[in-house]
């Protein structure tokens, strides 16, 4: 069993990050911080911050105290062979490793702000990547000892190969995709200077949510599964434990309910991410402001209904592509 100073990763910062993203929707004390600018912005990271250490300390002190039954998280542990995992004082141990890893986590979380401040890209994007890559090399040693074996055929590699460049090339396709919304613009005065008119476009991204989607359902569904497998280990014989031992079963990952749930979710987080960060009357307002129109569309109401109905069709396409990508592996 190896022990890392970041065993939690940066994964309760990015589940603070989501919780702030959709609260922002709901709440309009949050909603008004997010629209004030540069110092709004600048509380909504500290509060996430605060959300981050309180996320850090809860499932630090969960994991810690799994550890005192190890034969539930490891299958084959035998306690009386190789002895148990907490030595000394239990309290004492949880207390000061849920220290340790909070400090991992949130040195983690400042180094991927320095990366996005100075560096090449956004921080935490950038430290996931590296924690895939850092897995590379053991998922090439398993794939060539899989196909090392006597009833793994060359035709099963090929196909395999196949699938991850159709895949890779999907990912790159929809990720750079986008519609292109013709916008004219007429010709006007700015005091007393006349503004030539043009022909612009507009482009809506057909995976305008990214991976975010992905993310949330991800972080969601985490949480009942593991409550009701809680559950079934804690309650007594009976009708209870029965149904959260099924509740569980169907919640586990290679399971068709999880698998739906995980799709359908997918899908409505996508267009909720597009509802809260896209807001089709401000484009329309500011395009009539600045004296543009999309050709064959009055300015105005209709604008934003048509940018509203196209998105909405775009989005569906980007939204059932994040669920083929999410449910192949």
């Amino acid at each position: 069993i190896k022990g890392a100073i970041a065993a939690l990763g940066i994964m309760p910062y990015i589940s603070a990050s989501i919780i702030f993203q959709l609260m922002t929707a709901v709440v309009p004390g949050l909603s008004r911080l997010q629209q004030e600018g540069d110092v709004g912005r600048q509380k909504l990271t500290q509060y996430t911050r605060y959300a981050t250490v309180l996320i850090c300390l809860i499932q630090g002190t969960l994991l810690l105290l799994a550890l005192n039954n190890p034969a539930q998280l490891f299958a084959g542990y035998d306690v009386a062979t190789y002895g148990p995992i907490v030595l000394g004082s239990k309290w004492s141990f949880v207390v000061t490793s849920v220290i340790f890893m909070t400090a991992g986590t949130m040195l983690l979380m400042w180094l991927g702000e320095q990366i996005t401040e100075r560096g090449i890209g956004n921080g935490v994007s950038l430290l996931i990547t590296v924690g895939i890559l850092a897995r590379l090399p053991n998922a090439g040693k398993s794939l060539v000892s899989m196909f090392q074996q006597e009833n793994s055929k060359l035709l099963h590699l090929i196909l395999l190969l196949l699938v991850l460049a159709i895949v890779v090339a999907g990912v790159v396709l929809i990720t750079q995709g986008q519609r292109k919304i013709p916008v004219q613009y007429a010709q006007r005065a700015v005091g007393r200077k006349i503004m030539s008119g043009g022909t612009s476009f507009m482009p809506l991204r057909v995976n305008y949510a990214g991976v975010m989607p992905v993310i949330f359902a991800q972080a969601i569904l985490m949480f009942p599964g593991m409550i009701f497998e809680k559950l079934a280990a804690i309650l007594p014989a009976g009708f209870a434990k029965q149904v959260s031992i099924y509740v569980a079963s169907h919640l586990g990952r290679q399971g068709f309910t999880y698998l739906f749930l995980y799709g359908l979710m997918i899908l409505f987080f996508s267009y909720f991410w597009v509802a809260t960060q896209f807001n089709e009357l401000q484009v329309a307002d500011d395009l009539k402001k600045h004296g543009g129109y999309i050709p064959g569309v009055r300015p105005g109401t209709a604008t934003s209904d048509f940018l509203h109905n196209t998105m909405s069709r775009i989005t569906l396409a980007g939204a059932v592509f994040l669920v083929i990508i999410a449910i192949i592996p």
